[in-house]
């Protein structure tokens, strides 16, 4: 155990460490058990913030009302853009009503760990891709982000949304880039990318072999495909500035919509299936809950080699969830399962999770077809990368 005179091994930058947050707090009297529920939810929410490594609730064992959260964080930089992003304020809006004014937040860096066996030793940074949210380490509870699917594949998703009214204009520009040629280096191949809307949001899916940060700074440096993003800049309803590094990762940051669950059938659908992607209206605090219910359906799905779905990939970020299916069948054919719903426990089950309104009714078949025709998302394009 070192003392307080020692100096560290080496200095570190506030850029290269980790860093500790430590928040105390009093709850109010009598709102523990609903201050715990919105917790919860929260932590949820938080475990998918880029930059996120942990956190840990605590109570104190003398005074019921103290609470400590302490959460640690990939470096300074990311923790900083979340907390002051509205993204953030909206997030934690439902514990201000649980908490009394006792409300501090203290910020370390982490300078040295010690394990059980009593090494010490000052932690190498995470290595991590600026622009795209970090893998959580080995061990850490949650799914991890930017991993191969089944088939060897990265997926991954951006999302963002436009100013109303703009909609047509930003679908006829993000429509006519040309496609990057494929090879990025030795070891990272683009694949594919398909792009959908939906009202005003647009999701960009993109297929990747090899290293998923290598392959979008690729993208990002083609002049195609920095025309395409300078033109859609003034739709945007978050203005970015891509040529700023801190404003480009923070717009990333908060596109980002990690891919949390791939399925794909034993054996490939003859000729090429129909891309599709639904956007689900998810209640508040329901994102994780229907992205497993969708996950449960795939892994279902994708055994028969035969199926309607040939594979599946459920992107989730908080609230946001979207299924993006390959059908062997057109989704009109068989609207279950371009929706992901296998019978009438899953329809009520999704029925409860969503905001379907009262008309909408998914254990019928007319419940499933109205369902589908309001949120599929409009392709927009859907390309193979070239290969020369």
């Amino acid at each position: 155990m070192t003392t307080l005179s020692e100096p560290p091994a080496r200095q570190h930058s506030p850029s290269e460490t980790r860093l500790r947050v430590v928040l105390m707090l009093e709850i109010q009297d009598g709102a523990q058990q609903r201050f715990m529920d919105v917790y919860e939810n929260l932590r949820h929410q938080v475990a998918s913030v880029p930059g996120h490594v942990s956190d840990q609730l605590c109570q104190s064992i003398n005074d019921p009302r103290q609470w400590l959260i302490t959460s640690e964080w990939a470096d300074q930089e990311t923790f900083l853009e979340w907390v002051d992003s509205p993204a953030h304020r909206e997030m934690v809006k439902p514990m201000h009503g649980c908490v009394s004014d006792t409300f501090r937040s203290l910020r370390y860096i982490v300078l040295r760990d010690t394990s059980a066996a009593g090494a010490t030793g000052t932690r190498a940074p995470l290595e991590v891709p600026s622009d795209l949210p970090r893998t959580a380490p080995a061990g850490q509870a949650g799914p991890p982000k930017a991993d191969p699917g089944p088939d060897g594949v990265v997926r991954h998703a951006l999302t963002f949304t436009v100013k109303p009214g703009t909609e047509p204009e930003v679908a006829r520009v993000l429509s006519g880039y040309t496609s990057p040629k494929a090879a990025v280096d030795d070891t990272t191949r683009l694949r594919r990318t398909s792009l959908f809307m939906h009202g005003n949001r647009v999701v960009r899916a993109v297929e990747v072999i090899g290293s998923l940060g290598d392959a979008l700074r690729h993208v990002a440096m083609q002049p195609e495909v920095r025309a395409v993003e300078e033109a859609i800049n003034p739709h945007l309803e978050e203005a970015r500035q891509l040529g700023d590094p801190q404003s480009a990762r923070a717009f990333f940051a908060r596109a980002a919509l990690p891919a949390e669950h791939q399925a794909l059938a034993g054996s490939p659908a003859a000729g090429r299936p129909h891309r599709h992607a639904v956007l689900y209206p998810v209640k508040p605090g329901n994102g994780q809950a229907v992205t497993d219910l969708l996950a449960e359906y795939d892994e279902f799905a994708t055994v028969d080699p035969t199926g309607p779905v040939a594979g599946s990939t459920v992107f989730h970020r908080d609230d946001v969830v979207v299924r993006l299916v390959d059908l062997r069948v057109p989704p009109e054919a068989d609207p279950a399962a371009a929706l992901g719903i296998a019978g009438e426990r899953e329809a009520n089950v999704l029925g409860r999770l969503l905001d379907l309104g009262p008309e909408v009714d998914l254990r019928t078949d007319a419940g499933l077809r109205a369902f589908l025709a309001a949120r599929a998302m409009n392709p927009i394009t859907d390309r193979t990368s070239q290969e020369s």
